[in-house]
């Protein structure tokens, strides 16, 4: 580095390299100066300024002069590997990497470049190139425990775990007997752990078990210790010896639920989806009663027997199992009993338990066949737990009714007003709803989950600006907006954006989402630091966890509803584009004068109004700015916070197209990823794009309601396609002409009778009679009310629930108006709607349509 320097300038230019290490920008800035004074076109210094500068943020600068370096200075390892580190900065890692291979054919035994490089092909998951820098720096370095280390993991990586316990097993070689010493005995461990997993890994099970007993004195982690080794004694077979350590396990945990399930296991009293035999249950029964004696102060042990036990059985543990919960007054009881209600007759069971406990404490004061006086709060809490039962079964008067009684009994909990407003939820009433939680989040100002579920409840009744406000107060310096951004806080950003969409509010809408998926970014970006701290710190399982974990960070929930909202923004956007300047000033023109004159004033005071709320909010930011050192902390003022640019792009379908593959190559089995690929598709006019994607709705679920619909909607589009004229366009009538009769859905049946019979085959459920009922009318808009009579003429039967649930009736509440919504756009039929559905609120709506 500096090496055609003199030595002054040569001793200058280490001193940039220094500071800009140190972060001392201005320093290193002043000295690269000096030596541009005497040497202009110096190739390396300048690539060193420009990039001090781009940690200043002058990024167009900083370019400009480490490209002017690499020009100067075109065979400087120096000027490539700055140039490199220049686009990384800018998360441009395949350039950066293009720039690290060059300063490698310059420099080729450059242990920095080498070691920058190799993170980047791990970040990348270029696996085969990792490999080979890592072996390089092996090769350069032996000596070094993290080479051998990065060695292995590489191998493990590019899926070749035996070569990787090679690699340890010779770095092993390389140690003295006495190794490790004390401050070095954790790293050691995990190391030997990790080399374990390997061999678990490989299947190579005994060796695995072998080399735990032989380096048992050098691990540290015990309580990992013994799950890896019982973890191999299962797969070996020596299931009593595991059984054992599951119970010595146990004895230090007991409430760790996977080792009584790895107990269970080891006694062949486990089965997946929970159907045992009465012989089985005796056993289980038997089992957790044993335990239950062992582990007097254990949860798990006293609430697993409930998900095996039948009938008297099951109802007795029950009674033991809640019973002194209700006393003590445990919130979440529901919550942990809640899985129960999926299971036949349990539910059932519960309800009359309940009934029979509060029946008796409200009379009595004492539980059923006991003689100690329950405190008041019991019947509170009895009440409390029969709401929530009530509204998962959808009898949402009943669970208003309990819950109203326990409101009356102790109106100072809060937990009451909040399950009110969740049962309001359910019903529909979303005002109502989040006015109860208002009422909640006021008695208790200093709680954040409280004030958080208040903020979804206003969202849920799209009244954003008060959640906005409510948000606030738990929000730094009271700026929602920002903090809420930085703090990734996912589930507002979703709730703002759903609610924004609902009122038609694209711009807002889209920014929410684009939101949740720079987190998502942000968060891929954040594993680059671990790259190499994992490999010095020896954390190498959770290392290789954490990267599976990135591999599938797409999958999540969150950024399937992100990108599923952005695609149909940009699908609305491309159904209705926001009209143009022009167009506005034209009809302007149309106006009479004094229209003209109003609309003028209209629009002054309204930028009026916008300017002092922006002055308002800069004099409290630079209020709270100021930290108790009284440095000013400036925030970046968000160019567009209304996402008016968002929707001024040139093709919103190309956009849409982006979020697209990344649910198609990360979402595949969900049914909303392949309709709206279907709906992108047909309006880009991909018609064997739209073909796969109804292709696979069909594989999915081809019973659901909208595969029908995208299925008839496709095949009809065909229908009235002209006759092919280009090869292309022959070509896919070909395919069509080859596939159609391969859908089982239409064989020798016409769309019309297709459409007719899935009427037939699902003509008790309400979406599936409003799908063939749109279809009908696709088809035949002669027909109109033909259509309607098929929705008219729906009934709300008992849903058939397995009797999980009991009595539960079949429409809910979203579907209702999904249907509602059809008949105001699709079918256009206002009177209708009016008639079968009341306007008035979603709760009467849905307690219309219940009867």
């Amino acid at each position: 580095m500096g090496a055609s320097l003199p030595s002054k300038e040569a001793n200058l230019f280490k001193l940039i390299v220094k500071s800009y290490e140190t972060k001392q920008y201005k320093k290193g800035l002043k000295a690269a100066d000096a030596i541009l004074k005497k040497f202009p076109e110096h190739g390396e210094t300048l690539s060193m300024k420009g990039l001090t500068l781009n940690c200043m943020d002058r990024k167009s600068e900083a370019y400009e002069l480490v490209r002017l370096g690499v020009k100067n200075d075109i065979k400087s390892h120096v000027c490539w590997h700055v140039y490199g580190l220049l686009y990384r900065s800018d998360r441009e890692y395949r350039e950066a990497i293009k720039c690290y291979r060059n300063a490698l054919r310059i420099d080729p035994d450059n242990i920095e470049i080498l070691r920058d490089l190799s993170l980047l092909q791990a970040q990348m998951r270029d696996l085969t190139g990792f490999v080979e820098t890592r072996q390089q720096l092996l090769t350069l370095k032996p000596n070094h425990r993290m080479n051998w280390i990065g060695f292995a993991v590489s191998h493990h990586l590019n899926s070749n775990g035996s070569k990787a316990v090679e690699i340890l097993e010779a770095y092993e070689g390389t140690l003295e007997d006495d190794y490790p010493p004390d401050n070095e005995r954790c790293e050691h461990g995990e190391m030997l752990l990790y080399k374990i997993s390997l061999l678990e890994e490989c299947g190579s099970f005994e060796r695995a078990l072998a080399e735990m007993h032989k380096k048992e004195s050098k691990i540290v982690d015990k309580l990992a210790y013994k799950e890896q080794e019982v973890s191999l004694l299962v797969k070996i077979g020596r299931l009593e010896e595991a059984a054992e350590l599951y119970r010595a396990l146990l004895s230090m945990n007991p409430d760790n639920y996977s080792y009584y399930e790895g107990l269970q296991k080891c006694l062949g009293l486990y089965r997946d989806n929970g159907n045992y035999s009465s012989g089985e249950i005796d056993e289980l029964d038997a089992l957790y009663k044993s335990l239950a004696q062992q582990y007097t102060w254990s949860s798990a042990v006293k609430r697993i027997p409930l998900d095996f036990l039948q009938g008297e059985k099951f109802r007795e543990a029950a009674f033991n199992y809640v019973r002194p919960l209700l006393t003590k007054g445990v919130p979440s009881l529901f919550s942990d009993l809640s899985p129960l209600y999926d299971q036949p007759g349990k539910a059932d069971i519960l309800e009359q338990l309940i009934l029979e406990l509060e029946h008796s404490i409200g009379t009595t004061g004492k539980y059923p066949g006991r003689e100690e006086k329950e405190p008041p709060s019991t019947l509170l809490w009895t009440l409390f737990f029969l709401a929530q039962h009530y509204d998962r079964r959808g009898q949402y008067d009943v669970a208003l009714s309990k819950i109203d009684e326990a409101i009356e009994h102790t109106p100072t909990v809060i937990d009451l007003y909040s399950v009110k407003s969740r049962i309001l939820k359910h019903a529909g009433d979303l005002a109502a709803a989040a006015a109860l939680a208002d009422e909640a989040r006021c008695m208790d100002l200093a709680d954040r989950y409280v004030n958080s579920e208040c903020v979804k409840r206003m969202l849920q009744a799209d009244q954003v600006s008060l959640a906005e406000k409510t948000a606030a107060l738990f929000t730094k310096d009271g700026d929602q907006h920002n903090n809420l951004h930085d703090m990734q806080c996912m589930w507002y950003e979703l709730a703002s954006g759903e609610s924004y969409f609902r009122q038609g509010d694209l711009g807002r809408a889209l920014k929410k989402f684009l939101a949740v998926e720079k987190h998502y970014a942000d968060i891929t970006e954040d594993q680059f630091d671990f790259h190499s701290y994992c490999l010095r710190k020896m954390t190498l399982r959770a290392y290789v966890e954490m990267l599976k974990f990135q591999d599938r960070l797409h999958s999540h929930a969150y950024f399937h509803k992100a990108a599923a909202g952005a695609i149909r923004c940009y699908i609305k956007l491309f159904d209705s584009p926001p009209r143009s300047t022009t167009e506005e000033d034209d009809d302007k023109a149309d106006l009479p004068p004094s229209q003209k004159k109003k609309l003028k004033q209209k629009q002054r005071k309204a930028e009026a109004r916008a300017k002092k709320e922006a002055e308002g909010k800069n004099e409290e930011s630079s209020a709270s700015g100021v930290s108790k050192s009284g440095k000013r902390h400036v925030k970046p003022v968000d160019p567009d916070p209304h996402g008016e640019k968002l929707l001024q792009v040139e093709d919103p379908l190309s956009e849409a197209t982006k979020y697209l593959k990344l649910l198609q190559k990360n979402s595949p089995d969900s049914l909303e990823t392949h309709l709206l690929s279907f709906e992108v598709n047909i309006r880009k006019q991909k018609i064997l794009l739209a073909l796969q994607a109804v292709k696979h709705l069909l594989r999915l679920n081809a019973e659901d309601p909208e595969s029908h619909r995208c299925l008839i909607r496709f095949f009809h589009k065909v229908d009235l396609m002209t006759a092919p004229a280009t090869d292309t366009e022959k070509l896919i009538w070909s395919v069509l002409e080859a596939e159609r009769p391969a859908i089982s859905q239409l064989q020798e049946k016409s769309l019309i009778e297709a459409n007719k019979f899935f009427l037939h085959k699902h003509e008790d459920s309400l979406m599936h009679r409003a799908a063939a009922a749109e279809m009908l009318f696709v088809l035949e808009t002669n027909k109109k009310s033909e259509a309607l009579k098929l929705i008219e003429d729906s009934t709300n039967n008992l849903a058939p629930t397995n009797g999980a649930l009991g009595s539960v009736r079949e429409w809910k509440l979203r579907d209702c108006i999904a249907v509602h919504k059809l008949l105001e756009t699709v079918l256009a039929e206002q009177d209708a709607a009016l008639s079968e559905y009341s306007y008035t609120s979603f709760y009467s709506l849905f307690m219309l349509l219940k009867k």
